[in-house]
């Protein structure tokens, strides 16, 4: 027991470090779901070894929950994402990327239905090998998944202090040259930290960031400042940059702005809608920027559907990796199966 409590405590530590360093990684949400996996074992094990009846109760139900998830997990959740899907597309647009949940309840009841049936007892025993790398791959991104959303949910907790120099918006584009709610949500939640640090401190910079789409008659940043002003910000606080064209030119251009403003000595946060803020803060690294972001809520409805492009999307900003990954299972998987048929 104290080696298992001593290893949890080490555990945390390790996770603290990171977090408090950079909250910006991937790694803390690996670091966060290795520290809780083994408080919950030290849980259990001084539940289960304590004698008290409540405590052994109490201890089980972590495991009772584990099992049921394990078993019917996969049907349930395929089932709210049905759900969810058709939600999303009676209150939005019937577009592609609004069927992502509906996408993802079919594949995991196909998932499902697999492991019910268990085709691999179907497999000659020298084609198991493929159907185990399948597997191992699938578990891999599950995996990749949930350290993915621990790290966004950790990073919701980010709450930066009341001396910015500078706030980025960042766009997400407009409807008939007007500023749609969803991004409306993003500016209003710059305004709110604007006031709070005017009263605090002193009132920062609002830099606003988007450019001009091809069906677009003006910037989007300028539509965004002109929103902001009507909202009571004086127009001296606010500032534009109208050339980025997603996340990555946001910060990037943004940046170049901040420092011909400031040098290189200055505060700066983002903000953008809570699904988006993860992937927003990674593209906010890699610009060299040291900006955290604060995020505005979005419709519950809207939020499973914009987690599941958030993910893709980091899945695609760390393809190099993933290739590797997936390429040296698929590898080893079909030399076994090339081994396998010439012995055999």
């Amino acid at each position: 027991m104290v080696i298992l409590g001593l290893i949890t405590l080490a555990l945390f530590v390790v996770f603290l470090g990171f977090y408090l360093t950079d909250p910006r990684r991937m790694i803390n949400g690996f670091l966060f779901n290795l520290f809780f996996c083994s408080f919950l074992a030290f849980c259990g094990y001084v539940g289960l070894t304590s004698g008290n009846r409540i405590f052994m109760i109490i201890a089980i139900i972590p495991f009772v929950f584990l099992l049921f998830i394990s078993t019917f997990g996969l049907f349930a959740l395929s089932i709210g994402l049905f759900l969810n899907g058709r939600i999303l597309m009676k209150k939005e647009s019937r577009r592609f990327s609004n069927s992502l949940t509906l996408i993802s309840g079919i594949f995991l009841l196909v998932l499902f239905l697999l492991r019910t049936i268990n085709p691999e007892r179907f497999l000659s025993a020298e084609f198991r090998s493929l159907y185990a790398g399948a597997s191992l791959i699938i578990v891999y991104f599950f995996l990749h998944l949930t350290n993915f959303l621990t790290a966004y949910f950790l990073y919701q907790f980010n709450k930066p202090k009341y001396n910015q120099d500078f706030i980025i918006v960042l766009g997400s584009g407009l409807i008939n040259d007007k500023v749609p709610p969803l991004l409306a949500s993003r500016i209003n939640k710059a305004i709110d930290f604007y006031w709070k640090q005017a009263n605090a401190a002193f009132p920062p910079i609002l830099l606003f960031s988007g450019g001009q789409g091809p069906d677009e008659n003006l910037p989007e940043a300028e539509a965004m400042q002109k929103y902001a002003i009507e909202k009571g910000i004086p127009s001296e606080h606010t500032l534009t940059e109208t050339r980025s064209v997603n996340t990555f030119q946001n910060m990037l251009f943004s940046k170049q702005i901040m420092d011909s403003v400031k040098g290189s000595e200055y505060n700066s946060i983002f903000t953008t809608n809570n699904f988006h803020l993860f992937r927003a803060s990674l593209y906010a690294k890699m610009a060299g920027l040291k900006s955290q972001g604060i995020g505005s809520k979005t419709a519950f409805y809207y939020w499973p559907n914009a987690m599941i492009r958030e993910y893709i999307a980091i899945v695609v900003m760390q393809r190099k990796r993933h290739t590797i990954v997936v390429g040296t299972i698929v590898g080893f998987s079909v030399l076994l199966t090339v081994i396998s048929l010439l012995v055999l």
